[in-house]
């Protein structure tokens, strides 16, 4: 069934009341999917200011939206734009949330707000905000038009802040996700600093060793006329190789990285990627611990806000960063939509541990979900740091081993030429 909704009250308000701005140019054409009155699928086309628009209007006319994407021409292409720093974001949205709480018009708090923002982007993101709301738009909608600061469940949550009316509160629920998730990326990112210098050592010494050292001791050998051991002619022939066919090795590299970022946009290889990614051993355990802290906390700082649960369930899979969550929790808020509940997609979908089931199964039967997802978010976050730190006291001494062996077979294979030799000229 195919249905096309011609206006909705975010842009009837908007040609009442403002004149023309910049925000004129900013109003697209969008494609959705929803369940109508009666329950039935239904498609059609929306042109709005934002995506959080058209879910408002869709939600007036008593549909239940699935999915909402921008209607891109075949001229339009995606241009990688900066981002503003997570830090910057969670500082600017918990000053916002203590001048709201005061009293101040939001309006003036931004504009208070932007003399003192250092970071230029942001700054000007602001500036663009007063605009948008001096020309009639919600806090929400001047926001959802700025992906490079404010991300989809960020601006989700604000919607329906603006409806209940608690914008303060959510602002400050917003601030702190913001902090964990900082948190968690800096732990991440701290444990793999270590292993990571020691593992570019390694690949260092291996190039020069290959292509600066070696080839002097081919024309040495060479000029002695002498037998080489197994292990110096396996390393001097693939010394020999780099140097000689360098090029080969270059266009191989770049190949290989090529794929990988073709694979990357793509949505077929990033399914492919993603769930490779899962398997590989420790890794694999460590990407899904973090999705699903990711997954529980989003949803939770969602549903305690006031989102609707199909939607909630959406903008979370867009924002656990992972093909294969994202897709499974997308055919999870289908079946949802058809009646089948909440624990039992999740249970199916087969990527979700005892744990997690059974924290979603209890708060969808108490009504408590909001509050099961927080203790199991905590309980993932707990179970990260464990796993990061024991994933990092294995693969620090193995890097370590690694380079030893590397360094040791080419000290090795020196070394017993060298003694060849020296056997060769004594006899």
């Amino acid at each position: 069934m195919k249905l096309t909704l011609t206006k909705n009250k975010a842009t009837d308000n908007q040609a009442r009341t403002s004149k023309p701005t910049k925000k004129k140019a900013a109003i697209a054409r969008y494609r959705f999917e929803a369940f109508d009155t009666e329950g039935k699928r239904v498609s059609g086309t929306e042109s709005a200011i934002s995506s959080g628009a058209v879910h408002l209007a869709l939600l007036e006319r008593g549909f239940q939206p699935i999915e909402v994407s921008e209607k891109k021409s075949i001229l339009q292409f995606e241009v990688t734009k900066k981002k503003v720093p997570r830090k910057d974001v969670m500082n600017f949205t918990r000053q916002l949330a203590v001048f709201i709480r005061s009293g101040i018009p939001i309006m003036e708090a931004l504009e208070v707000i932007v003399e003192e923002t250092p970071n230029k982007l942001l700054n000007g993101i602001i500036i663009q905000m007063v605009d948008d709301l001096r020309a009639g738009d919600t806090y929400a909608a001047a926001a959802s038009v700025h992906p490079e600061a404010f991300p989809a469940f960020y601006v989700g949550i604000l919607e329906s802040a603006e409806l209940t009316g608690n914008l303060d509160g959510v602002l400050n629920q917003l601030a702190d996700y913001i902090e964990r998730d900082m948190k968690a990326r800096g732990r991440i990112s701290a444990a793999l600093v270590y292993p990571a210098v020691v593992s570019a050592m390694s690949v260092v010494t291996v190039i020069v060793l290959g292509v600066f050292v070696l080839p002097r001791f081919v024309v040495f050998f060479k000029s002695l006329n002498a037998k080489l051991p197994l292990p110096t002619r396996m390393l001097l022939n693939s010394s020999n190789f780099m140097s000689t066919y360098w090029y080969i090795v270059a266009a191989v590299v770049l190949a290989l990285v090529s794929g990988f970022i073709a694979m990357r946009r793509s949505a077929k290889g990033r399914a492919r990627l993603d769930q490779i990614l899962l398997k590989l051993p420790i890794v694999g355990d460590l990407t899904q611990t973090a999705i699903l802290e990711r997954v529980c906390r989003v949803l939770s700082s969602m549903l305690r806000a006031g989102v609707d649960l199909p939607r909630s369930v959406t903008i979370t899979a867009e924002s656990s960063n992972n093909a294969v969550y994202k897709n499974a929790l997308l055919s999870i808020r289908d079946e949802m939509m058809e009646g089948q509940g909440l624990a039992g997609p999740i249970a199916r979908s087969g990527l979700f541990p005892g744990a997690a089931r059974q924290m979603f199964r209890v708060g969808e039967e108490t009504g408590s979900l909001d509050q099961q997802l927080e203790v199991a978010a905590t309980y993932y976050n707990r179970e990260l740091e464990t796993k990061l730190e024991r994933a990092t006291s294995l693969f620090e001494p193995a890097v370590i081993i690694l380079m030893g062996l590397v360094v040791g077979f080419v000290a090795v294979a020196l070394i017993s030429a060298m003694y060849g030799i020296y056997s060769q000229v004594k006899q």
